[in-house]
């Protein structure tokens, strides 16, 4: 499939809803583990990283440097941080309310 492929969002949709309709996090593990590649699991956690430590007010540069990620990926995600609504700073307020852990 590719992105514009209506599908996409059909099945993206499914799966928002599966994961956010449990709570048992061990399976929600398991399953990313089964869905996504090693690769893919360690990005999406580097881009967490990414966003927990923008937020920390780490300097992009010391962020590039520990992570291992472009300056382009940390740039995309200080934008996202700066938009107003954003579910960045949203999942954010979440994990550290401790609601995520």
């Amino acid at each position: 499939m590719t992105t514009s492929d209506p599908r996409v969002s059909e099945n993206f949709a499914e799966l928002t809803e599966l994961l956010s309709g449990t709570d048992d996090k061990a399976l929600i593990g398991d399953f990313l583990r089964c869905l996504l590649t090693p690769a893919e699991i360690a990005d999406i956690a580097g881009r967490w990283a990414l966003v927990k430590a923008l937020r920390e007010k780490t300097p992009q540069r010391d962020i590039a440097k520990n992570l291992g990620v472009s300056l382009c990926k940390i740039t995309r995600g200080s934008r996202e941080l700066k938009k107003e609504n954003s579910a960045f700073k949203r999942m954010l307020y979440e994990y550290e309310k401790g609601k995520i852990s």
